[in-house]
């Protein structure tokens, strides 16, 4: 096994260790991405350990994957090549909670629940759901991942007021602040955020809080799954001012559950939970979750996730081609997600046969065409499936974003072909 720049393991090991005070070791079957098993696997333990990293890295001329908790590191394509993973495990502190100011510096890997727990001594939280459990801050803006409080709260790129990181060069980059509203610099985080590692290495990140409510209240009910869209819309137009409408349909199902959160004072949710279950129904009750079991995504590594993001008129078609998908192709399509944002997540479930993989291409295309004025983006398919659809789908900023990559990585090092457009 060599490199690209046809340097033995070994002494490869040795000069890259010698970067991040000898935390790297010979890759193994877990350090697998895309089916591409990398070189060496190294752990920088600060922002200027990872600039060392990555200029060694540029003058080896090697290929680049970032790793922080694993919990979606087969999402996006599969790179053309690893040769270096780089694990941010050791870059997992919270460096500074400014309570007074709403805002906290974190390190890149640090796991958002652990965010949590330090700023929820002062009643603040980071208001970032997790579909996949155990998710670092920089890992969810990489793959814009975002659940059902997303309404209120926004993206992991309306979250992040400040990133620093470093470039395939080993440069360091630093822009943004430590205030709400600020327009100085460069806005890193908005190029950052879903690029997939492919702009660079995220080592740290400010971050905005919000308070915690003194009370909050999920309420559902179960329609048939025609009334499903309606009853969501009507709750997100409503004047309840909820944090998030949720819709949830089970694979083969003819009904969906329709959800809404309502936060805030003890009597301002009592209140608005009694008009809330006046535009649910008579059923409308308090479901046996909380906010992290419903943001939860369960799905298997042969599952094709899709991500469909639509205008709130379009969630109704959602549901029905994913209905029709079943019935045509003789699939499970499990949709979830934000219906009072537009934004669903539907699993297809396959065993990796091919007779499954066409079908959840079918339902990929089926999808796309339903998301008029939006998009449908596989986040998670096997193999099969990727030869037989572009998992991202036609992409008008393409050119662009393509300009942009050449800027960042003129060598197309970091993560190559992870995102769009081979990119």
């Amino acid at each position: 096994m060599t490199t690209r720049a046809g340097t033995g393991v070994s002494p490869l090991l040795d000069e890259l260790a010698g970067t991040v005070d000898g935390q790297a070791v010979e890759a193994d079957e877990t350090d697998v991405v895309g089916g591409i098993r990398p070189q060496v696997v190294a752990s920088p333990g600060s922002t200027e350990e990872a600039g060392a990293l990555l200029a060694m890295s540029a003058r080896l001329g090697l290929s680049v994957v970032v790793r922080g908790q694993g919990t979606a590191l087969q999402w996006g394509a599969p790179p053309r090549a690893v040769d270096l993973l780089v694990s941010t495990h050791r870059l997992d502190r919270v460096v500074e909670h400014v309570a007074g100011d709403l805002v906290c510096l974190v390190q890149a890997g640090t796991r958002i629940d652990d965010v949590n727990a330090r700023v929820g001594e002062h009643g603040q939280q980071l208001a970032l759901d997790q579909p996949l459990a155990g998710s670092s801050v920089a890992g969810a803006m990489s793959t814009t991942r975002s659940g059902p409080r997303r309404l209120l709260y926004g993206t992991p790129r309306d979250l992040v007021l400040g990133v620093t990181m470093v470039r395939a060069d080993g440069v360091v980059a630093k822009a943004g602040g430590k205030v709400v509203k600020n327009v100085a610099g460069y806005d890193l985080a908005k190029l950052l955020g879903g690029a997939f590692g492919t702009l660079g290495l995220i080592t740290q990140l400010v971050v905005r809080l919000h308070p915690v409510p003194p009370a909050s209240r999920w309420l559902g009910t179960t329609v048939p799954m025609a009334e499903a869209a309606s009853t969501a819309l009507a709750l997100a137009g409503s004047q309840l001012a909820p944090t998030a409408v949720e819709v949830r349909r089970e694979a083969d199902a003819d009904d969906a559950t329709v959800l809404v959160l309502l936060e805030g004072t003890e009597r301002g949710v009592a209140e608005r939970a009694e008009h809330a279950a006046g535009l649910l129904g008579a059923a409308a009750e308090t479901p046996d979750q909380d906010t992290a079991d419903i943001a939860r995504l369960e799905v298997e590594p042969d599952d094709t996730v899709i991500k469909v993001a639509v205008p709130l008129t379009g969630v109704a078609g959602v549901l029905d081609t994913a209905r029709s998908a079943e019935q045509q192709h003789g699939v499970g399509c499990r949709v979830q997600g934000s219906a009072g944002a537009g934004v669903l997540l539907a699993t297809v479930r396959s065993a990796g046969t091919h007779t499954s993989a066409d079908a959840a291409a079918a339902t990929l295309m089926a999808l796309r065409e339903a998301a008029v004025g939006g998009s449908a983006v596989a986040l998670q398919a096997p193999a099969a499936v990727r030869e037989q659809v572009d998992a991202w789908g036609p992409v008008a900023a393409l050119d662009l974003m393509r300009r942009v990559k050449d800027e960042f990585d003129p060598e197309h090092r970091m993560a190559p072909g992870r995102f769009v457009g081979g990119i």
